[in-house]
């Protein structure tokens, strides 16, 4: 009887656990074309991190002033002030933090404003940090606010209050901690508070990449990863990257791929136009999604104005997505204007898209 329980129990948990973890092997798939980067691509970005702030393409209004501020602290023997990066996703905000920490000859430490949640947590990190050493804090506009409270002390003093107890019977305790460089890194600026913003001594923001500069970058990646390219598929890839790094190392990742596998394994221009064809992905480095989002606003809502709400469910995509990944490219490129009554489509996404623009139609 107990053997036939034990089976049963068997039965049960493998016809709970399959679907269960089918629906994760799934969500990772969907991951490799989501525009956040997967835990994969954290380990390929890894090899192709440049470490030095020489070897690091474009953002060449942070690099100057960054440059003399680490060379100044390492000549006071001194930690360089707390650094605020901000800017789009895929950018290079964790690379200019690993380079920081590479140029000033210390260890660095890594976490995500949603992962501290107990002040606990920041102890535990703060207290193990070396002189010198980097914490670099991603998505700090996410971080709790208790913490960020404890986090003033420790930035301006180097210390960290932790109160002890309850009630009556509550005490502070004061640890003293090793001086130590904060970066922070978000994607929303406007979500920090003043508080905080104010206790960073360098602010940083990253601009979207020229053409000509996610050409060095391919160029480069392509050689660290023996990738055989001619020189005129560098410009293909690049202007299909959404002047973005990150996106211009996923589609060499897919390129070299389909290379390897539909020809001999060399990138020409016919092979790189080919695969970004079965990418879905044009000239302008628009993909299916944008141009959803381009058919919609001109088809259904006349061009616009349309609200980012209704945008949202017409195209059964998250406002945040919309707003954070593929908004912020369209609005570069010119194809889509932010208007006080909403998104309007401009002449331009009317001729990317092959339709007749009428002027009635801009001014609805």
């Amino acid at each position: 009887m107990i053997i036939k329980l034990h089976k049963w129990l068997i039965f049960i948990l493998l016809e709970c656990t399959i679907p269960l973890l089918m629906a994760t092997i799934s969500e990772e798939e969907q991951r490799v074309i989501a525009p956040d980067s997967s835990e994969e691509e954290k380990v390929f970005d890894l090899t192709l991190r440049p470490k030095q702030l020489s070897e690091f393409v474009g953002q060449e209004q942070i690099k100057e002033p960054l440059s003399i501020s680490i060379e100044a602290a390492k000549k006071r023997e001194e930690p360089i002030e707390h650094v605020l990066l901000y800017g789009n996703p895929g950018l290079g905000k964790t690379t200019l933090a690993h380079i920081i920490a590479y140029e000033m000859g210390h260890g660095i430490k890594m976490t995500a404003g949603p992962a501290l949640e107990r002040v606990g947590d920041l102890a535990a990190i703060l207290s193990n940090l070396q002189k010198g050493d980097v914490l670099f804090i991603d998505e700090i506009h996410r971080m709790n606010k208790t913490i960020e409270e404890v986090l003033y002390s420790a930035m301006e003093e180097y210390a960290l209050d932790i109160i002890v107890g309850k009630g009556p019977a509550a005490r502070t305790l004061r640890m003293p901690l090793e001086q130590f460089t904060l970066i922070g890194a978000t994607t929303k600026m406007n979500l920090l508070s003043g508080p905080l913003r104010d206790r960073f001594g360098h602010i940083f923001h990253l601009n979207f990449y020229e053409p000509e500069e996610i050409s060095k970058i391919v160029a480069r990646n392509a050689k660290l990863l023996e990738v055989d390219i001619e020189p005129e598929a560098h410009h293909v890839i690049a202007k299909c990257s959404r002047r973005t790094p990150r996106v211009a190392n996923r589609l060499l990742r897919r390129i070299r791929d389909y290379a390897e596998v539909k020809h001999d394994g060399i990138i020409s221009i016919k092979v790189a136009e080919d695969a970004l064809c079965m990418l879905s992905i044009d000239k302008s480095g628009l993909d299916e999604v944008d141009r959803k989002i381009l058919h919609t606003i001109i088809n259904n809502f006349a061009g616009g104005p349309v609200g980012l709400n209704t945008l949202s469910a017409a195209i059964a995509e998250e406002m945040e997505t919309l707003e954070s990944i593929y908004e912020p490219y369209l609005m570069q490129i010119g194809m889509i204007e932010r208007t006080s009554r909403g998104r309007k489509a401009t002449r331009m996404a009317y001729e990317h898209l092959g339709q007749e623009f009428k002027e009635q139609e801009a001014l609805l």
